[in-house]
């Protein structure tokens, strides 16, 4: 009995592969650039062997023209998303001192932690723009959230909470970084660096990184040493070298509050 085997190509997508670069589209990029030109290639055969070998002439696209957006203006009009003018007004007035000037930031320097920066909501009859400024003060462990009107140029409403923590700021996941590296746990996250470069990891620069808070109701066995977190500040990693392999660091809680850092799992 004769058997016929056929051999079948399959294209396999590995996780690793997938973050192995941190320019986004770049395979597509790479895809659609010989899909086209076998494209052209086929386009330029069928053009040579027409009836007759009577070729035909193809006037070429003309390039796009592209039209710049228009200039931002310094000052929004009704629910238009702040311009860089009133994001850099809004935090300006929200820090005046003194009051700032005794708050802390993730690194321990003078002055609260800026999280973000929105539109308020309005204020019914009052055509005035507001925003609502979040800080965060490590000192105090507290949530600021100050309500500035951009028109008068007075902070309207402030408070402070505690036990309240919205998402990480990029400036907290980056001093996150650097206490890992800090802290003997993070032996094993520049082994894993080493490893994968043959390059000695000094710094946060030399990583991509990305995370959030970490919630401890969420979590099914939290350690002692994490029992304050939601009280104190905080997050959960996930690294990678540039343009390179992924580093589990999913293990190292860092609180900010304390500046510690403690493996879970």
């Amino acid at each position: 009995m004769a058997v016929t085997g056929t051999a079948v190509a399959v294209a396999v997508t590995l996780p690793g592969s997938a973050g192995a670069s941190d320019t986004p589209g770049g395979r597509g990029t790479a895809a659609a650039g010989a899909s086209a030109g076998a494209s052209a290639g086929a386009g330029a055969d069928g053009m040579d062997g027409g009836a007759g070998g009577q070729g035909q002439t193809a006037s070429a696209p003309q390039p796009a023209t592209v039209v710049p957006p228009p200039a931002e203006g310094k000052k929004g009009v009704g629910s238009d998303p702040l311009t860089d003018d009133e994001l850099s007004r809004a935090e300006a007035l929200a820090l005046t001192p003194p009051a700032a000037s005794a708050q802390q930031d993730v690194t321990g320097g003078r002055g609260p932690q800026r999280l973000g920066t929105v539109l308020a909501d309005p204020v019914p009859g009052d055509a005035s723009r507001r925003a609502e400024v979040r800080l965060y003060d490590y000192a105090r462990d507290e949530l600021v959230t100050k309500t500035v009107n951009l028109d008068t140029g007075k902070v309207e409403k402030s408070g402070a909470q505690r036990g309240v923590q919205p998402s990480a700021h990029p400036e907290e996941l980056r001093e996150a970084v650097e206490l890992i590296l800090a802290s003997p746990l993070g032996k094993g996250v520049k082994e894993d660096y080493k490893d994968a470069t043959g390059k000695e990891l000094t710094s946060s620069k030399q990583l991509w990184f990305n995370g959030d808070v970490y919630r401890t109701y969420r979590e099914a066995d939290v350690p002692a040493q994490l029992a304050r977190c939601g009280e104190h500040r905080c997050v959960r990693l996930v690294t990678k070298v540039l343009n390179g392999a992924w580093i589990d660091t999913r293990n190292l809680i860092v609180d900010l509050s304390a500046r510690t850092v403690t493996r879970v799992g």
